[in-house]
């Protein structure tokens, strides 16, 4: 069949039925629409036999509906109705919860009903992106392959088969029509909510539209909640601070936040501005660029307010007996390292690079024999931090030190002889991070995983990772031109088939990851051990003798340095549609702001005997 996506992002879920639906011979076309007039003007040039809408949020044309079967994915269970299905049911303590495939009708939500499958969830629920990339995402494969099977069969068409009418099914199902969920219903009382029911106000809203609140004096939108079980303060003093994330004191513990975005962009500059200089974020009252907008690391975002309140590190391999945020996380069980890295979204940000470079360094010096790359639960890695980028006085400075930050830590693990590193990919993957992954020995992944290995769709990006040194050596010269040219995203089925993977299984995490160290555990006892790791040293040494790793770097290098600092700004362009979701707001000048970075670098200099002499910049460790 002739298929079309008529969506308002080709995200996760978006990818992920393109993926499956073509395995099955289908011929799909996507087009992301924002308009009823760009949907008719796809529908006119595409001419499909059936349309789909995987996550829509305007109404499809009665022109279109009119003529053309259109089945929307609702994430919700039958009857239930409304733009905020996740949120209702993960504030309403829904036990059970599902996707309904529907056909598209005057009203929204409520047409005739073509398939719907259903899932438990959890207690302690995850954040609604979690819930939607996980549990939604496979409740809503099934029912689209459901529905595209009837239409494939005849069924539909014979009439043996008939959808249900809403009508017919209302007096016996849980569903309803649920309003918008505002930011009326989603505001956090420190004074008086438990901190269960902050962390679900707060997941019900993340990663969209977040929670409005004021902290410290400014307003912000809240994101990346996490429960914390041992340091306790006043409801709603900031406690703490922890790798950009800070904690809030409740009336019953405390929980952490890791990320903000600031909401008014006319706040006092000395709390919106910010610049980035030699030696890391400093914070100053100089007129620099706005962070309002762009979600950010928390103590970022709120910058010099966080003025005494102390740091609470906690070392990467502390026991993992309570409840707290961690980034990254190291453990050791039956001569195998485990390394997990959870980033917001998968981004991976300059100090967030050098973090986890370190902690690699501290896996590689233990006793092990394997190195297990977890990343995080939802995502792998998705390469450099846009968002941070697009934060700085300078972004094509700080893509530059993020890139280069990347790079160190891939070069890291690809010149690792003393063990062997597992890649195990229990979340989706793109750009960069795709490519950091094919840096292990051993690459494996979940079953379902959507993998997006290029770079060029975000403004012609060249990218480096060392992706020129171990693209092709898995899947060859010709596919890697093809992979990083045709920018469309690979499932797992063909990644192992082309042998960017070297397998997939395990429906869900908590089938991959007992499988996935039960095969370290085995490379970890295996007799020929000290044999394989030989030989694995002498395919290096046999690599850089043929081209050194430093030559690759410095030619993909090369390329990333005029998107980064050359006349076109199709990548900074690209990457301000991505931070602002299509619609950045007017771009001034950036002379001020590479003057106060110049400042600033000079006064950095001059340093005396007696101290450093900052002016008006003030250090937020």
């Amino acid at each position: 069949m002739r298929i079309l996506f008529l969506t308002s992002a080709h995200n996760g879920l978006s990818q992920r039925l393109w993926i499956e639906l073509g395995e099955f011979g289908h011929e799909i076309r996507v087009c992301v629409a924002a308009t009823g007039e760009a949907m008719i003007a796809a529908v006119s040039r595409e001419l499909p036999d059936l349309i789909i809408a995987p996550m829509l949020k305007i109404a499809i044309p009665e022109e279109v509906c009119s003529r053309h079967l259109c089945l929307i994915v609702h994430p919700g269970i039958k009857g239930d109705r409304g733009p905020s299905s996740l949120d209702w049911a993960i504030a309403n303590h829904e036990k059970i919860w599902g996707v309904t495939i529907l056909e598209a009708a005057d009203e929204f939500d409520a047409g005739p009903i073509w398939a719907s499958h259903e899932f438990a969830l959890e207690a302690d629920p995850p954040a609604k992106s979690s819930l939607y990339r996980g549990q939604v995402t496979e409740a809503a494969l099934r029912g689209v392959i459901e529905a595209v099977a009837r239409i494939g069969s005849g069924e539909f068409r014979s009439g043996s088969w008939r959808s249900e009418k809403l009508s017919d099914v209302s007096p016996y199902v849980r569903g309803c029509l649920r309003p918008p969920m505002r930011q009326a219903h989603r505001a956090i009382d420190w004074m008086r909510d438990r901190t269960a029911m902050i962390v679900r106000k707060i997941r019900a809203a993340d990663s969209a539209p977040g929670v409005l609140g004021t902290l410290l004096g400014k307003s912000c939108f809240l994101y990346g909640v996490h429960e914390e079980e041992r340091l306790q303060g006043p409801p709603g003093k900031v406690l703490a601070r922890r790798d950009g994330a800070i904690c809030i004191g409740t009336i019953d513990g405390a929980v952490w936040i890791s990320h903000l975005k600031a909401k008014d962009p006319t706040a006092p500059k000395e709390v919106t501005y910010f610049a980035q200089a030699a030696t890391g974020y400093q914070y100053c009252e100089a007129e620099l660029y706005p962070a309002a907008g762009i979600k950010l690391p928390a103590a970022q975002v709120l910058g010099p307010l966080l003025r005494g309140v102390p740091e609470a590190p906690l070392p990467i391999d502390a026991p993992a007996d309570h409840r707290t945020f961690r980034e990254i996380v190291y453990t050791e069980e039956n001569q195998v390292g485990y390394l997990s890295f959870d980033f917001y979204n998968g981004a991976m940000s300059t100090s967030q690079c050098t973090r986890l470079r370190d902690a690699f360094l501290h896996a590689r010096s233990r006793p092990t024999r394997v190195i297990v790359l977890l990343g995080g639960a939802d995502f792998w890695s998705n390469g450099i931090d846009l968002n941070a980028i697009e934060a700085c006085a300078d972004p094509a400075a700080e893509s530059w030190r993020n890139i280069n930050a990347i790079d160190d830590l891939i070069f890291e693990i690809l010149n690792t002889m003393s063990h062997f590193v597992i890649a195990g990919l229990r979340g989706n993957a793109g750009a960069g991070g795709a490519m950091l992954a094919l840096a292990a020995d051993h690459v494996y992944a979940r079953s379902g995983v959507v993998l997006n290995p290029h770079y060029r769709s975000m403004g012609d990006l060249y990218g480096s990772e060392y992706w020129t040194y171990t693209l092709p050596r898995r899947v060859g010269p010709r596919r890697a031109l093809e992979l990083t040219l045709s920018c469309k995203p690979i499932g797992t089925r063909a990644a192992r088939e082309m042998g960017f993977l070297d397998d997939a299984f395990g429906e869900d995490t908590g089938a991959f990851e007992p499988e996935l160290m039960e095969r370290a555990r085995r490379l970890a006892r295996d007799p020929e051990f000290r044999v394989m790791l030989r030989k694995k040293h002498e395919r290096r040494l046999d690599d850089e003798y043929a081209k050194p790793l430093a030559n690759y770097r410095a030619e993909e290098l090369e390329r990333m340095r005029v998107n980064f600092f050359g006349p076109d700004p199709a990548y900074h362009e690209a990457r301000r549609r991505f931070v602002f979701k299509g619609n950045p707001p007017p771009q001034g000048s950036r002379a001020p702001i590479r003057a106060a970075v110049e400042a600033i670098n000079k006064s950095l200099e001059e340093v005396t005997s007696e101290g450093r002499k900052y002016g008006r910049v003030h250090h937020v460790a």
